[in-house]
């Protein structure tokens, strides 16, 4: 099962701040919109979602090519998610589900 891409999308309370400060890391935005509160930034293979007042809590990221074979692979294994995506359909979906310790992981195929 290939998750394709990861990245990590951070709940950030100053959208500006948080941005000079990856940007310290060596993080360059290369996505997103700042006026609609968000940024996606890369330093080589490693990415970083900046949301600000979208979401509470930190979630793990995951971009596949296959959102809904991924669905249908997890479930089979007995995994449960909090939301899935219309198997009916095709193009861009997403499901998200959450590990043994209420860390939420959202799989989004764009």
């Amino acid at each position: 099962m290939d998750l394709g891409i990861f990245s990590i999308s951070l709940a950030v309370k100053d959208l500006k701040a948080s941005r000079a400060f990856y940007e310290a890391l060596g993080f360059e935005a290369f996505a997103g919109d700042e006026a609609q509160n968000y940024l996606i930034l890369g330093n080589g293979g490693a990415k970083i979602g900046l949301f600000q007042g979208m979401f509470e809590d930190n979630i793990l990221t995951f971009n596949p090519t296959d959102v809904r074979a991924i669905q249908k692979a997890l479930k089979a294994r007995g995994v449960a998610l909090s939301v899935e995506a219309d198997e009916s359909t095709t193009g861009p979906a997403h499901i998200v589900l959450n590990d043994p310790d209420g860390n939420a992981i959202l799989i989004d195929q764009h």
